[in-house]
């Protein structure tokens, strides 16, 4: 699935902090995350939920939602009104006293590039706080770099954080998902499952075949009945609704990507007609095969529609 899709990050303040320090961001298109490398803080999302930080502890706020951090509450906050800074030169924002102590903490954002694989997001809690690993962690040495890369001005600077965010990115989500109980996390969570993490990967690798429950029930040694709860209650959906996903999900991916005819494409993923598909696809994506092909190459070649927006809902 992250082979299909573009992941993506920048990295957009990197604060040193002497208290009394206070800052509000507001509401983004987008996830954010903040690294508190050094010192200690509180991160505040309205009056309920509070969430204290210490140096190593990594915070994703998968919805983009308003929130506020600070060592003192009662101090004057600084408003971070223009998150998304055009300034090519990243730079250190100072803010609060310099008295000791200091923190120190970099911010920066999560994109997906194609809103139909926005759900791996959407699948992640809205505030995700990780904590420090054992020495040797990949996620620790990456924020670490990102640390000492946003610290000096460099040729090049903003391409290597870039590609540090991405990778970022897949840590996080490896981490959170070996952190999942049976049950959680939807398809990402299931792919654990010693059974319907199995059936998902034969789902995923050959989406144009005609999936049954019998077929797959004899593949992953389960009976029919068991195999259908099961998989309902760690996906979230039933079997044969999450194959039409897959395959509306690959057959927009090809439209995107390839030259390929629409029939063509249909076959691809598992309809012998191109009216068939065509019916499923637009009750999907709610616009029809050749139309969704002009729409996003054109959001793509603006510079638009790059961004998954969390739901509103959410």
């Amino acid at each position: 699935m992250l082979d299909r899709v573009r992941l993506g990050g920048t990295l957009l303040f990197h604060f040193e902090l002497g208290h009394p320090w206070h800052l509000e961001l507001p509401v983004r298109p987008y996830a954010l995350f903040h690294y508190l490398s050094e010192g200690s803080a509180t991160l505040a999302l309205g009056q309920a939920q509070e969430i204290q930080m210490t140096a190593g502890d990594l915070v994703v706020l998968t919805r983009g939602q308003p929130h506020v951090f600070y060592s003192d509450r009662q101090a004057k906050p600084l408003r971070i009104v223009d998150i998304d800074r055009s300034s090519p030169h990243l730079g250190v924002l100072r803010h609060g006293s310099r008295a000791k102590p200091l923190s120190t903490m970099i911010c920066g954002n999560f994109t997906v590039a194609r809103p139909l694989f926005g759900n791996v997001l959407e699948l992640l809690p809205p505030v995700l706080l990780l904590k420090p690993m054992a020495d040797g962690d990949w996620r620790e040495a990456i924020l670490q770099r990102m640390v000492g890369e946003a610290a000096t001005e460099r040729p090049g600077q903003r391409a290597a954080l870039s590609r540090l965010t991405e990778v970022l990115f897949v840590e996080v989500l490896r981490t959170w998902i070996a952190s999942l109980g049976p049950g959680q996390g939807g398809w990402l969570g299931a792919i654990s499952d010693p059974h319907i993490g199995p059936a998902l990967k034969l789902i995923h690798e050959n989406p144009e075949r005609p999936w049954t429950l019998s077929d797959l029930c004899q593949r992953v040694g389960l009976g029919r009945s068991v195999f259908s709860a099961r998989f309902t209650k760690l996906v979230g959906q039933s079997m044969h609704r999450y194959v039409i996903e897959r395959r509306m999900a690959e057959a927009a991916f090809l439209l995107e990507s390839s030259e390929e005819p629409i029939a063509r494409i249909a076959n691809r993923v598992g309809y012998e007609t191109t009216a068939a598909f065509s019916k499923l696809f637009v009750r999907h994506h709610r616009l029809a095969p050749g139309r969704y092909r002009a729409v996003r190459r054109s959001d793509v070649g603006e510079g638009r529609g790059a961004t998954w927006k969390p739901d509103a809902a959410g």
